[in-house]
């Protein structure tokens, strides 16, 4: 089996878009290339096993921005590099509203976007640990696939956020959790607007677990978060 990230790229410029799938190839990439968000989309739905997507915002019959909210709706975690030729704000801002991991501006360099591929997976969670949907946390049964924390017969149903973020406080369980990470897998940015959103989720998420009074998530000042379950 290879070990080869796979890439979807989608890049309606013909040359563009040959040039970035043999640069992503040379680097060793597994790199498939569509032309348009409909083409994009029916690949992303028939092989959800995307390592990360690079967009072109202006594309025809599905621009960028419409082919991230399906993708997201299928894969809430999957990283999300958008590719525009406009450098304004409001793009910029609808980009990270959708959870874009980065933002790239034509022209640019071969050099700056493979860094910027590299950097983001540094920070996200080791793929085989991130695959896991199912945890013990103390008495509770927490479901990721279908957002439900359980402790004997009361469930309680968890919207997608609070089920991300839970997810990655159970991957890192006992360890910090920096605010980061979670920012940036869960929000897709790190922005200040997204961290005071977090802090309100981290409060939810408490109330949820209060029902064992075993389990907490510490603030670990300046750096981030830790869910323990004490002995």
């Amino acid at each position: 089996m290879s070990n080869k990230k796979k890439i979807l790229l989608v890049e309606d410029d013909t040359n563009l878009g040959n040039l970035l799938q043999d640069s992503l190839e040379i680097k060793n990439y597994e790199v498939v290339l569509k032309r348009n968000g409909e083409e994009a989309f029916n690949e992303f739905k028939a092989n959800n096993k995307y390592d990360m997507c690079i967009l072109d915002v202006m594309m025809p019959k599905k621009d960028g921005f419409t082919l991230a909210k399906e993708i997201r709706r299928m894969n809430s975690q999957v990283p999300i590099i958008f590719l525009t030729a406009k450098a304004l704000k409001e793009d910029t801002i609808e980009g990270l509203k959708l959870g874009a991991d980065d933002y790239m501006t034509k022209p640019f360099s071969m050099e700056e976007l493979t860094l910027r591929m590299e950097n983001i997976f540094k920070r996200l969670p080791k793929t085989e640990v991130s695959t896991q949907n199912r945890f013990k946390i103390g008495r509770f049964d927490f479901d990721n696939t279908v957002r439900v924390l359980k402790i004997g017969d009361r469930e309680t149903k968890l919207t997608t956020k609070e089920s991300e973020l839970l997810k990655m406080l159970a991957i890192y369980m006992d360890r910090v959790l920096e605010r980061e990470v979670a920012l940036n897998a869960v929000w897709g940015t790190d922005s200040y607007f997204a961290g005071r959103s977090m802090d309100v989720y981290i409060a939810k998420l408490r109330k949820y677990l209060k029902d064992d009074p075993a389990v907490e998530i510490l603030n670990i000042h300046g750096t981030g978060f830790k869910m323990i379950v004490k002995k």
